[in-house]
């Protein structure tokens, strides 16, 4: 009697060890999105250093680098404002140093600079088309030759538009 218990045990673990597993599989689905809107970013604008002088007898000139981003297919204008100086202009622009005195200059969009950048979207702006990768573009400035002010440091502040 116990051999036929151990037998029919063997047999019956032999059993459940052939038969197969059955498992069930379920699936779904979801969906991935993104929305890209048209967008820019300044994303740097570097100082423009004229350097030392003594006597501003002749052109001094500077350059600055703006990069811009934007979603590939934007387009845009990036102006400058005449920045900070006390009786500015666009074509103008001042310096502002030791007891208020002044030294002009001016910002091109060209090396040769004979075309100031201004702030006025589509007439003295410089303009693009977004690629989706970082986009530098040159300041191009220029302290004409001047009556000179007294020894000191000179700045300026101007402010980077970037209409889209």
């Amino acid at each position: 009697m116990t051999r036929a218990f151990i037998i029919t045990g063997i047999t019956a673990s032999a059993t459940l060890l052939a038969s197969p597993v059955m498992s069930q599989v379920a699936t779904a689905q979801f969906n991935v999105q993104m929305t890209i809107t048209s967008d820019c970013q300044i994303t740097s604008a570097t100082n423009m250093n004229f350097g030392p002088s003594g006597v501003i007898s002749a052109n001094h000139d500077a350059t600055s680098t703006i990069t811009v981003q934007c979603t590939n297919g934007t387009t845009y204008n990036i102006g400058l404002n005449e920045g900070l100086g006390a009786g500015a202009t666009i074509p103008i622009r001042k310096m502002t140093g030791v007891g208020g005195a002044t030294i002009n200059y001016s910002l091109y969009t060209d090396s040769a600079r004979s075309t100031v950048w201004g702030n006025t979207p589509n007439t003295n702006t410089v303009s693009g088309t977004g690629t989706g990768g970082p986009q530098p573009y040159t300041v191009y400035g220029r302290v004409a030759a001047q009556a000179t002010p007294a020894a000191g440091t000179y700045t300026d502040t101007v402010t980077v538009t970037l209409t889209y």
